[in-house]
C-alpha cells in the first residue's frame, strides 16, 4: 500500500495539477481516474489547478475529450479563468499574443481585443507559426518600448506535450521582463489562482489544503508561498529530478518541503 492511499484526513481539499499529472497532452495518465475517484469517495474535494491559459469550461471540454469523468473532480481553477476576470473587470481593449483558438476563447468570455493602440495585451502563449520564443523578440521589443503591460495567462515556461517539450507563455514573459517590460502574472506560483481555488471550495483553512504537481517553479513554489502542503510528482516535466536540497532556502520558504515525492498518481 503506497502513501497516496493513506493521506491524513485533515487534507479535505486536493488541489491537483493537470498537465504532467492528470494527462500528458494527449491521454489521461495511468491510475489517475481511479486515484481521484478514491479521494472523492473519502469525502475530499478535488480541484484541478492548472496554468492553462484557457477558461475553466474550455479546460473541462478538453478533459471530456480525453475521457476523464466529471465525477473525478469538483472544480477547475485555471490561470486563464483568473486572467479573464482581470481583463474584464473593468472591460477595456487589450492586445493579444497566442493561438487562434485561445483568441476565440477570450473573445467568447467577453475580453475586448484590439489590433493596435493598446496599453495592455493578453499573452496566452506562442502562436501557430513560431515555435521558438526568440522569434518573438522584435515584437516584444516594440511593445515594451511603448510601455504596454503584458498579462501572462500561463506562467509555465515549458510543457511536455505527448513527449515533446514545448515553450509556453512564461518563456515570452521572461523575455519581456528582460526588456524592462511590465508583466502581470496569473497562475501558479502566484497567489490569485490559489485564492480562486480556495473560494471555489468555500474558503477552507490552508492547513486543510494539499497541492499536487510536477513543477518545481510552479506547483511546489506556489504551494510553499501560499503556505499549504504539497506532494511532488517527480516523473512529470522534471523527468525524475528530485526536489533540490536547497529549494526552500533559495526561495525564502523557511523549512517548507513537500510531504512526499511520488512518480505519479497510480
Amino acid at each position: 500500500m503506497d502513501d497516496l492511499d493513506n493521506l491524513d484526513a485533515r487534507y479535505r481539499a486536493i488541489l491537483c495539477d493537470i498537465w504532467g499529472v492528470v494527462h500528458d497532452g494527449g491521454r489521461i495518465l495511468p491510475g489517475v481516474e481511479e486515484r481521484l475517484l478514491r479521494w472523492k469517495s473519502e469525502g475530499r474535494a478535488v480541484v484541478l489547478l492548472t496554468n492553462a491559459p484557457r477558461s475553466a469550461d474550455a479546460v473541462q471540454r478538453r478533459l471530456d475529450e480525453l475521457g476523464l469523468p466529471r465525477a473525478a473532480y469538483d472544480e477547475i481553477s485555471s490561470s486563464g479563468e483568473v486572467g479573464i476576470d482581470a481583463l474584464t473587470n473593468p472591460s477595456r481593449p487589450v492586445g493579444f499574443l497566442g493561438t487562434t483558438m485561445d483568441r476565440a476563447d477570450l473573445v467568447r468570455r467577453g475580453v475586448m481585443l484590439a489590433e493596435e493602440d493598446f496599453a495592455e495585451f493578453a499573452c496566452t502563449g506562442l502562436d501557430e507559426w513560431r515555435d521558438d520564443p526568440a522569434e518573438y523578440r522584435s515584437q516584444l521589443v516594440e511593445w515594451a518600448e511603448r510601455g504596454s503591460v503584458m498579462h501572462c495567462l500561463n506562467p509555465d515556461r515549458i510543457v511536455i506535450h505527448c513527449g515533446r517539450r514545448e515553450a509556453c507563455a512564461g518563456a515570452l514573459a521572461d523575455i519581456y521582463e528582460a526588456l524592462a517590460g511590465t508583466v502581470e502574472w496569473y497562475g501558479k506560483p502566484h497567489g490569485p489562482i490559489y485564492d480562486h481555488a480556495r473560494a471555489l471550495i468555500g474558503g477552507l483553512p490552508r492547513e486543510a489544503m494539499l497541492a499536487i504537481g510536477d513543477g518545481l517553479q510552479t506547483d511546489m513554489l506556489g504551494a510553499g508561498r501560499y503556505g499549504i502542503d504539497a506532494i511532488y510528482v517527480s516523473h512529470g516535466i522534471h523527468a525524475g529530478e528530485p526536489v533540490p536540497d536547497d529549494f526552500a532556502a533559495r526561495h525564502g520558504l523557511g523549512d517548507w518541503h513537500p510531504i512526499m515525492t511520488v512518480k505519479g498518481l497510480a
